[in-house]
C-alpha cells in the first residue's frame, strides 16, 4: 500500500493536555485547537515527504526508513529520530514523544502520539 496522499484532520482526542505537556503556549493551544490541518503524504520506495499546513503554519518534514532524520516538531525544535515501518503503520520516539502514524484503510489515517501518559489521537481522511 502506498501512503502518498492527501489527508485532511477529522478529529482529534487529548489536543489541550498533550500540548500544554510539550510545553506549547495556552495562546497558540487556543488557536490551534480548532485549526483543521491537511497532511500531504508523498512516498517513493522508503522515500517519504510529510507537509503538515495548519492555518498559515507548514511543516515540512523529509525522511528514509530507518535512516537518522531530523525533524521538525509541533513546537518548531529540530529533534533527531528515526522512523521505523512496521506494515502499516510508521513509528518513531524524539525526546520522549512516540508517534505512530498507522493507515487504517485507503482513506483513514490515524496518529497516536504519547508523552508520559497522555495520548493524543488524530483522525484524518483522504481528501
Amino acid at each position: 500500500m502506498s501512503f502518498s496522499g492527501k489527508y485532511q484532520l477529522e478529529s482529534q482526542e487529548n489536543f489541550e493536555p498533550f500540548m500544554k505537556a510539550i510545553g506549547l503556549p495556552d495562546d497558540l493551544i487556543q488557536k490551534g485547537k480548532d485549526l483543521k490541518s491537511i497532511s500531504e503524504i508523498e512516498q517513493d520506495g522508503d522515500n517519504f515527504k510529510v507537509t503538515v499546513t495548519t492555518g498559515g503554519k507548514v511543516i515540512v518534514n523529509t525522511f528514509t526508513i530507518g535512516q537518522e532524520t531530523e525533524l521538525d516538531s509541533i513546537t518548531g525544535e529540530k529533534i533527531k529520530g528515526v522512523v521505523q515501518r512496521e506494515g502499516n503503520k510508521l513509528k518513531v520516539s524524539m525526546e520522549g514523544i512516540e508517534s505512530v502514524t498507522e493507515w487504517v484503510d485507503e482513506d483513514t489515517i490515524v496518529n497516536t502520539m504519547t508523552v508520559g501518559d497522555i495520548v493524543y489521537k488524530r483522525i484524518s481522511k483522504r481528501v
